[in-house]
């Protein structure tokens, strides 16, 4: 047994690249032509302009490859490309979250659902327009875990909190897709785009820059450690 510098936790993981598996079934790749994907990028940034909660999220680009290398090269993000975990509805049990002590990761994130009204991601969600299964599956995998960047932050859906989280992803994941997103500040009301200007994207900006790549963390087995 092993210490892992890129997780900075005891694990068992070879340094080796892992051994490729058929992406699940409910995880769909299609080939797409160049001018239709074109439009697609057009309209995820329109959609990032208008809603940052819903723009940037058919983005394919090289940031998909620099996170797959990210996990590559990281002890746990191996582990979840191999093991390819879900985060939704069909997998999460929130029974069992919601019993965990106070203060734990998953006690929290069943707080912020509550607090927010809304259910976890459905499991019938896919991926469309990505060829490569692997990164298909890397994209699936920051859909299912950008609520749990919500939970970790305590950070709601409203539209400046939202944007708060866009620029944390930018800095921490790379998104060009994220930072257009901040476009939408306009429309929010003068002293909240001030202050998130002048206070919350710099905050934001700093953490995740310095922070450890959020898509290598394998949140499944986190849902009991201490938020502090």
């Amino acid at each position: 047994m092993t210490i892992c510098r890129s997780c900075s936790t005891r694990c068992r993981c070879s340094t080796t690249t892992h051994p490729r598996r058929p992406l699940a079934a409910s995880v769909h790749t299609s080939s797409v032509p160049r001018i239709p994907r074109t439009f697609l990028a057009l309209g995820s940034a329109m959609m990032a302009f208008i809603d940052p909660r819903r723009g940037g999220k058919n983005y394919r680009g090289f940031t998909l490859i620099n996170l797959r290398d990210a996990m590559l090269g990281s002890c746990e993000g191996r582990r979840i490309l191999k093991d390819r975990p879900r985060v939704n509805t069909n997998t999460l049990n929130m029974e069992k979250l919601r019993s965990l002590p106070d203060n734990t990761f998953g006690k929290a994130y069943t707080r912020w659902l509550e607090a927010c009204k809304i259910n976890p991601i459905q499991g019938s969600r896919s991926v469309h327009y990505i060829d490569d299964p692997e990164l298909a599956y890397v994209m699936q995998r920051y859909r299912e875990t950008h609520d749990l960047y919500h939970a970790l932050f305590a950070l709601k859906v409203s539209a400046m909190p939202e944007l708060v989280l866009k620029a944390f992803e930018f800095a921490n994941l790379g998104f060009p897709m994220a930072a257009l997103a901040l476009g939408a500040s306009i429309n929010i009301k003068p002293p909240q785009r001030e202050r998130l200007w002048r206070e919350f994207v710099p905050w934001a900006v700093k953490c995740g820059s310095s922070a450890r790549c959020l898509i290598t963390v394998y949140w499944e087995e986190r849902w009991e450690q201490d938020m502090d």
